[in-house]
């Protein structure tokens, strides 16, 4: 292919998904990560897209939300490997509130495998998934259809969830930082998952590599909220992104990052790789494998337990 076929093909993708991680740019027009970087720059020196935190996006500054067709083809290795992890922190027997979005989608069909749960959502794609789990008990929001997302929104959604209690809230959203925390692009969403979150004990945010150091305009979740986020490996090139992790590792956000290869038990992440996270760990994940200190040694007892990263600043 060549590089001006290339250039549009990349542009189009920016413009119809609003954010593109440069590996999945790399995918779709098969070619190296290095290429596609070195059209994104030009691409941007033309003013026609923006470069971001491993990835493209629309000029601008702020992202537009994209619609659930376009977003249930982007980073689906990343998003199956966050569900895999997210869905390793719910015990038998919990009730908890999933939130609307692709990755949540990708949650809820491994939950259908937990028996005694209880699950609160406003999502029809999760409560669809869940629909035929013989031992899950799915309740509905009340609210509007919200068709791009398959979610209910508005003021009944709201309603429905007050004087509700439960142990985790799961959400999802279209970026997130250290400054501001989670965010979307649509204030009626926005408005619901805060109410979702009002109504959990904690919450645990999915965001894949792509939504890291993301800011969109309504803010969700502020960073003194979030729990705990579950989110890939960056790429290596991926400097920002790391950068991001380590301010919200540096709030006291547990950090859980599945394996390079976007399966749960991807390889223990080179010292040199990310800026360090400090502190003890806590909180650790089971079957996960420890990012290494500041002096690059692991945990030993830690390492013996698994293959992910869950770590948090005393």
């Amino acid at each position: 292919m060549f590089a001006a076929e290339r250039r549009q093909l990349i542009l189009e993708m920016v413009r119809a998904n609003g954010a593109v991680s440069l590996r999945e740019l790399a995918r779709v027009v098969q070619t190296s990560e290095v290429t596609v970087r070195r059209d994104v720059r030009a691409l941007e020196a033309e003013g026609l897209l923006d470069r971001r935190h491993g990835g493209a996006v629309l000029p601008g500054g702020f992202t537009r939300e994209s619609g659930f067709p376009q977003k249930s083809h982007l980073a689906t290795a990343e998003k199956t490997a966050i569900a895999d992890l997210a869905a390793s922190l719910v015990e038998e027997g919990e009730a908890i509130v999933v939130g609307a979005g692709t990755t949540t989608q990708e949650l809820a069909r491994r939950l259908a495998r937990v028996p005694g749960l209880t699950v609160v959502t406003n999502s029809l794609l999760v409560a669809q998934a869940l629909a035929h789990a013989n031992r899950v008990e799915v309740v509905m929001t009340g609210g509007t259809l919200r068709g791009s997302n398959y979610a209910l929104v508005g003021s009944g959604a709201e309603q429905s969830l007050q004087g509700l209690r439960v142990s985790k809230a799961f959400l999802s959203g279209s970026g997130l930082t250290a400054e501001r925390g989670l965010s979307t692009s649509n204030m009626l969403s926005a408005s619901v998952d805060r109410a979702l979150v009002q109504a959990a004990a904690e919450v645990v945010v999915l965001a894949d590599h792509t939504k890291l150091g993301t800011d969109t305009m309504f803010q969700t979740v502020p960073t003194d909220l979030i729990t705990r986020l579950v989110t890939d490996e960056p790429p290596a090139h991926d400097d920002r992104a790391a950068t991001e992790l380590q301010a919200l590792a540096d709030q006291g956000v547990q950090i859980a990052v599945t394996g390079a290869s976007g399966s749960p038990g991807g390889d223990q992440v080179p010292a040199g790789r990310r800026a360090p996270l400090p502190g003890p760990r806590r909180g650790h994940v089971p079957g996960s494998s420890p990012l290494r200190s500041a002096t690059g040694l692991s945990d030993p007892a830690s390492a013996d337990r698994g293959r992910v990263a869950d770590l948090r600043r005393r």
